[in-house]
Parts: C-alpha cells; structure tokens; sequence
C-alpha cells in the first residue's frame, strides 16, 4: 500500500499540518490504545503497561540499528543530556554548535567545571581538538533544518579520543539514524515518531560508558520489582540502568506510533518528506525567497517569514515561528497538496 494510503488511515489533521518539527501528529492507533488503558485503570483493570515500554524499546532499538540492551527509556532530552553532563570529568570540554537547541547544551553549562566551547555548526568537526572529552550536537538542527555533518564529526571525534552526543529528535522518524555510529544518542519520541509526550529514549555504548546513574529508581534495578526498598542491590546489566519511572499510558500509546513507523519503513519516509520539502523550496524562488540552506532536510526554515505564522494558522495552516524563520516541517501525513497551498498563501516579495 503507498504511504499516502497508509497516513490517511491513521491520521485525520483538521488543518494543513506542516508542524512537526514542534509536535508530531499522534496515529489514530495509538489514541485508541491509550483510550483503551485509561478506561481499564479506570476500572480496576489495568494493562500492562510496562510490557508497553519494553515493547517500544524493542522498536526503536531496530529503528536506530542498535542492540535492545543499548536502549534506556525515559521522558525527556534534558535529562539524559544532564545525566552525561554529570559524567564527564572535571575541566572537560565541551564542543556544542552555535544555537543549538537548549536541551542539548544547557545542562553542559549547568556544570561550572567544565569548559563549553561553541562553534558554528559547519565547522563542528574542524574545531575537535586534544582534550576535547564530547562533541554535542543536534543531528538537525531545529530552528532552520540544517543536518550536520556526523560523518566528519565522528571520524574527528575519534582521532582525538572525545565521545559524541547526537541528539536526533529532529530526525529520528524521518532521518536514517546509525545509532551504534555514536557514544551517545538522545531523542523524545513526540516529533517525527509520532509517539505522546513523555517517551524519550537514550543510546549508550555496548560497555554503557562512563555513565553514573545518579538517577536510578526501582525501575533500574536488574529484578524492578525486588528493587522497591531501600538500596538496589543489583542495577540492570543494560542501559535499562539509566531508565526514568515511565510515563505509562504514553508508552502504552507511543509503542504503537514506533511501530508504524517501523511498518512505513525510515527510507520511504525519508524520501517523501525530502521530496515536499524540495517541492516547497522550489516554489519558494518565484516567490522571491530563498530558504536557510539545509540540503537534504525535510526541514524547510525560510528567513523574514516567521512574522506570518499566526494569520497563516488563522488560514488553517500550522507552521513555527522559530528565530524569525518560518518553518516548515513535512512528515508523512503531508501531501504536495498541503505544499501548494503553502505557497498559495505566502505574499510575494
């Protein structure tokens, strides 16, 4: 079945939705299978909800080409970025790119002892330097779109002895993401993997890194349910040591928006995102525009725009306003239909 056939039985926007970017469209799946465990808690027969969450590890572990074992689960990026942050030795450096997006760099400053050097983005790999300990970075960037060069910034990283952080929440769901290629990967689950609010996940390496889980609850725990009271005696042998207590009925719902992902397939996803958006870009330069250059990316951020997203929200298209860039983000419940009237609606210059 095409993927046009496939998004129209699982999504129904009421408005031209090119907003994903900022909030991914939940399936219609995976509102039902939360309907479904909100009613039986409410009635004194809940699900197993805990199954749900492994059942979304599983998922994305294969999404991202790593070993389940390799997989944590949580809610958000911050912490996880946090967490590394706090693993890091004393007076390490910390190689960010220019504007990234807050929950990548912030927790990094948050530590007073480490040294957090900036960069632009295109020159990321070049400035990866001895005593250089992790190079973070967004894997696409947020505001405009831009991809970074991982390739290069792996290959730097490594000659010079640093980890990596890749925070692929704008691309994972969209974006062929090699998670093994990296010490770290962190996401959130509510952009291009369609899942609720609350599901994050983090990658670590096979030997779990440095990672100290300063966080751990009885969820951490090797046997969770004997590791209720007091002291864990044994944390768990895999990353499931560094999961946050879950967020239940999202992962009841998000284990079902992974796997339709997984059943679309990341490559043809990947090409019909990448074909709206050069459908947009194309139509942007008889308009007189000309959008952040961001190759590849179904991201399109045009300069000068963003000051039009409320009356073209009003028109029923819903866009971000992201450092005065209007940005577009096509997934795939997007048409070349939503594209075209898009560009209908945009004042020529």
């Amino acid at each position: 079945m095409e993927l046009d056939s496939l998004a129209r039985g699982e999504f129904a926007p009421q408005t031209t939705y090119l907003n994903t970017a900022s909030t991914g469209l939940l399936p219609t799946r995976t509102v039902a299978a939360m309907g479904e465990a909100v009613a039986a808690s409410a009635a004194g027969r809940p699900t197993d909800m805990f199954g749900d969450v492994e059942a979304a590890r599983a998922t994305y572990a294969r999404l991202v080409g790593v070993p389940v074992r390799r997989v944590a689960t949580g809610a958000s990026v911050a912490v996880y970025t946090g967490l590394v942050a706090a693993s890091l030795p004393e007076g390490g450096e910390v190689l960010v790119a220019e504007a990234d997006f807050s929950s990548v760099v912030n927790p990094f400053h948050m530590r007073r002892d480490l040294k957090v050097r900036t960069v632009p983005l295109e020159r990321l790999a070049e400035a990866v330097r001895p005593g250089t300990a992790l190079v973070a970075v967004s894997a696409v960037q947020s505001a405009d779109g831009r991809i970074a060069d991982l390739a290069a910034i792996r290959a730097a990283a490594r000659a010079h002895g640093a980890r990596t952080l890749i925070d692929v929440s704008q691309g994972a769901g969209w974006y062929p993401v090699d998670a093994g290629a990296y010490d770290y990967t962190v996401t959130v689950g509510f952009k291009w993997l369609t899942a609720p609010r609350g599901v994050a996940f983090l990658t670590v390496p096979d030997d779990l890194g440095d990672l100290n889980p300063i966080f751990a609850g009885w969820v951490a725990g090797e046997q969770p349910w004997d590791a209720c009271y007091g002291p864990i005696d044994e944390l768990a042998r895999s990353a499931r040591r560094f999961d946050e207590s879950p967020a239940l009925f999202s992962y009841t719902g998000g284990r079902h928006s992974l796997a339709l992902v997984e059943e679309l397939g990341i490559e043809r996803i990947h090409a019909h995102n990448t074909a709206l958006a050069d459908r947009f870009r194309d139509g942007l330069a008889p308009l007189g525009y000309e959008p952040v250059a961001a190759p590849g990316s179904a991201i399109v951020a045009v300069p000068g725009l963003g000051r039009h997203q409320e009356e073209l929200s009003r028109a029923g298209v819903e866009l971000s306003n992201r450092a005065g860039n209007l940005r577009a983000a096509f997934h795939l419940y997007s048409s070349a239909e939503d594209v075209d009237r898009l560009l209908d609606l945009l004042p020529t210059r």
